[in-house]
């Protein structure tokens, strides 16, 4: 049994080390709510989630209050619109709207669900759905989109890569005035999962109860902080001090997981164990991994040092909740990263650096800008290369870059709060145009075949 008390000794990480609980995330399965019309299941839709989730954000507003842990976001998945508009799906929009209308309504800060399942082939109804994306997200202000175009078991649809290329330039064009914005909401996947409370990329699965809360626990400034205190311990030391502060940080997302749940009325789903660093100063992952030695997040030593923090997190965490799921992985996106910001302005980062740091850590080439003229197909090789590590690694992967109109490398770009500002980084010029657009299906690895 978890009681308050548990969480006690956290009380220093809390108030001094940004310890928080990043998110509560409510999913809600909205297959009851298909109608006739795209009306009437936009209305039904509404309806749906306003009423299952009405009490998400006072509820986690008094958990925070009781507890004294921060609770920062408060969200809604949903399960994947496409499926909820097969019928009509030129006219997805409209339960974009009323979706975006009724996170307004709940006072939360992001849903999600506006997505796509298309990693062994793309169906007419969900080449419809794909081509409303751009437009919803620029007209939007809550609603994120995510797409799953490859998993290890099926391999990687290329048809539904090069549109994603397309689709997340011209995402970019229809947001300018705010520097590509719309590109913040919109994830490309590999091997997606269903249970992730995060976004851009959280949507609710179709094997997932009616009603689940889903929780994702941060705390990079307390593993930093714990650091600081063996500064001369060899990395085995290192690892298992991580560990016990990835334990006491993932019994506090236990506890308020599930009362949250109890509260609701909703299944408990699972503790996202991710460390999700924010633009505040000592909330960096980059940091936690300079104090174990690096002199500057990118240089030689940066994938190893992530492995080994990644891993560590993992089985700190496993250890103290009964069911762990989402991404659990240390996140490395450069706009809300402190650490990573700095470096990428100061170029000791890469974009080759930061793929190479993906194959061992969650989730993938996240909130990185690039100029704003860069040509789509390579984009869509961007979105390949990362989904190949996903594919063969058996991981998840993902990519959120924003093409920043107008803009070139050395530019910066700010979006505000969470999603904080970046400097417009470099991609190679090479065109991989033609191996883009022969299409396809880059076929399962072998070892993908265990039935």
């Amino acid at each position: 049994m978890f009681s308050k008390f548990d969480v006690i000794e956290t009380i220093e990480m809390i108030e001094k080390e940004h310890l928080d609980i990043r998110t509560v995330t409510m999913g809600v399965s909205l297959l009851s709510c298909v109608r006739a019309t795209a009306k009437e299941t936009a209305k039904a839709v509404y309806d749906l989630v306003c009423r299952k989730a009405e009490r998400l954000v006072p509820t986690a507003d008094a958990l925070s209050g009781e507890y004294g842990i921060p609770i920062v976001n408060k969200r809604v998945s949903v399960t994947p619109v496409s499926l909820i508009t097969a019928a009509f799906p030129q006219q997805s929009a409209l339960v974009g709207a009323a979706l975006d209308k009724a996170a307004a309504e709940l006072g939360i800060d992001f849903l999600g669900g506006y997505s796509a399942l298309v990693h062994k082939g793309t169906a007419d109804y969900e080449e419809a759905f794909l081509a409303t994306i751009p437009e919803v997200l620029a007209s939007t202000k809550r609603l994120c989109s995510s797409v799953n175009v490859g998993s290890s078991k099926s391999g990687i649809n290329m048809d539904a890569v090069r549109a994603m290329g397309e689709i997340v330039l011209k995402t970019a064009q229809l947001t300018k005035e705010k520097d590509g914005l719309g590109c913040a909401k919109l994830v490309v996947f590999c091997n997606a999962v269903e249970d992730n409370p995060f976004m851009a990329g959280a949507f609710h699965g179709v094997g997932e109860a009616d009603t689940v809360i889903n929780v994702g626990v941060s705390g990079p400034g307390v593993v930093q902080h714990a650091l600081k205190f063996i500064p001369d311990a060899d990395l085995t030391d290192a690892a298992e001090l991580i560990k016990r502060t990835a334990f006491k940080i993932t019994r506090a997302g236990q506890l308020v997981a599930k009362e949250a749940a109890k509260r609701l009325g909703a299944r408990f789903g699972i503790v996202d164990l991710s460390l999700a660093p924010t633009p505040a100063r000592g909330d960096s992952v980059a940091h936690i991994l300079e104090e174990l030695g690096l002199e500057v997040v990118g240089c030689h030593g940066t994938t190893a040092a992530l492995a080994m923090l990644n891993d560590a997190v993992k089985k700190g965490g496993v250890m103290a909740s009964s069911r762990v799921g989402g991404l659990s992985g240390a996140f490395i996106p450069v706009s809300e990263d402190i650490g990573m910001i700095e470096s990428a302005t100061a170029g000791k980062i890469s974009i080759d650096k930061l793929e190479a740091m993906t194959c061992v850590c969650s989730v993938g080439l996240d909130m990185i800008a690039i100029p704003g003229d860069t040509p789509a197909s390579t984009i869509s090789a961007i979105i390949a290369d990362e989904a190949a590590i996903g594919m063969v690694n058996n991981k998840t992967t993902a990519v959120r870059v924003i093409p920043a109109p107008g803009k070139q490398v050395g530019d910066e770009v700010s979006f505000g709060g969470l999603l904080g500002r970046a400097p417009v980084m470099p991609v190679h010029t090479g065109d991989a145009g033609k191996f883009i657009r022969r299409g396809g299906l880059i076929p399962a690895p072998i070892h993908s075949f265990k039935n």
